[in-house]
């Protein structure tokens, strides 16, 4: 439905501009994360989880009912819910996975779960396109409302070993509480330097592909192909090094890494650039998911949700505002905003490091 919105919102108005906020609809909830979090610490969450898929597929099946451009406004709501069901869904996961699995377990499970989602995103937006094309909107919204049903099926087939989510809790906002932990603020805040560079970095290796390099922008695909097999590679990865080291020291090790790619991509040569998207994809779900797990592993049950949806603004906030100073700075410089996240980012990793030099392991490996 991303791809598929943006496309039919084209196709309804003509207007380009309100094609591209569609994507705005879908990631503008992400920074209500501290007040949403606070429904999954107060309310059961796995029925709290099953209850918002189910309606998600309802409110999605509204959109059959649109056919001008008159209707435009219910696709801009069903796409806002959509990011409101996402935060939640996505703080209430990270707040039971604790209670449903061992913690030894749960570096390795972030991980495949990182995969997993990479991998799709690398299938979903391409098939969703590739369905409108062909057969219209009506099956990408009818396959689309049925997914966060089966989702429901399987969070009702889930079976937890404790019960949170107290209607009890009644503690402070979820920023206080994230910051008022160190071995979660720490990974999450490195996380979020990480992936806020990464949006500075988005404009810059566009420009070098066709400016420096003279290649068509189409070779843009490329590059997201090897950042994907980079994520899922990454993602198979990150919980035996969760395993060794803590999530302080994963965060900066992807922190390193994802800088090695953005040198890497500032490159002039073509495969410096598929070398440095690999790298990039490596290192990003390091940090993104050193952060989850720290979360998981650091914070008291009865926080949890608070917690993880404001670590979620946290880390993926800064991207934001990084896409559009990137694209001011390569005015400086093609390559400029790619030095400046590398920069950044081995600044980060190393005073952290110097800062947090003998941490231990979230999770056992035993």
């Amino acid at each position: 439905m991303s791809i598929a919105a943006g496309l039919w919102v084209l196709d309804l108005t003509g207007s380009v501009s309100f094609a591209a906020l569609t994507a705005v609809c879908l990631y503008l909830p992400t920074f209500a994360g501290p007040w949403l979090g606070v429904l999954v610490d107060r309310l059961p969450r796995r029925p709290l989880l099953i209850g918002a898929d189910v309606a998600l597929g309802g409110v999605l099946l509204t959109l059959l009912t649109v056919h001008s451009a008159g209707g435009v406004w219910l696709i801009f709501a069903v796409l806002l819910f959509r990011g409101v069901v996402y935060v939640v869904s996505d703080a209430g996961e990270t707040a039971i996975l604790p209670s449903a699995l061992p913690k030894a377990m749960l570096g390795d499970v972030n991980g495949w779960r990182s995969s997993a989602q990479e991998g799709m995103k690398l299938v979903a937006p391409l098939a969703g396109a590739a369905l409108y094309a062909w057969r219209g909107v009506a099956p990408v919204i009818l396959m689309s409302a049925a997914i966060p049903l089966l989702t429901a099926a399987c969070y009702a087939a889930l079976r937890v070993t404790s019960v949170i989510g107290e209607a009890t809790a009644r503690h402070k906002g979820g920023l206080t509480a994230l910051f008022r932990i160190p071995e979660v603020r720490t990974p999450v805040v490195v996380a979020g330097i990480a992936i806020g560079m990464s949006g500075l970095c988005n404009a810059a290796v566009l420009a070098h592909l066709v400016r420096d390099l003279s290649l068509p922008s189409t070779y843009l695909g490329f590059l997201a192909t090897a950042q994907g097999a980079g994520s899922i590679a990454g993602g198979l990865i990150v919980g035996r090094l969760l395993a060794r080291g803590s999530p302080v020291a994963v965060a900066a090790y992807g922190s390193l890494v994802f800088a090695a790619g953005c040198l890497s991509s500032s490159l002039p040569w073509w495969p410096a650039m598929i070398t440095g998207s690999v790298l990039i994809g490596v290192g990003l779900p390091w940090a993104l998911i050193a952060g989850i797990t720290a979360v998981q592993t650091s914070t008291p049950d009865h926080l949890l949700g608070r917690v993880g949806a404001t670590s979620t603004t946290v880390m993926f906030g800064p991207v934001a505002l990084g896409i559009p100073l990137g694209s001011v700075l390569i005015h400086l410089g093609t390559v400029l905003p790619l030095w400046i996240a590398a920069a950044v980012t081995v600044t980060a990793a190393v005073l952290v490091r110097r800062r947090h030099p003998a941490a231990q392991p979230a999770v056992s490996s035993r």
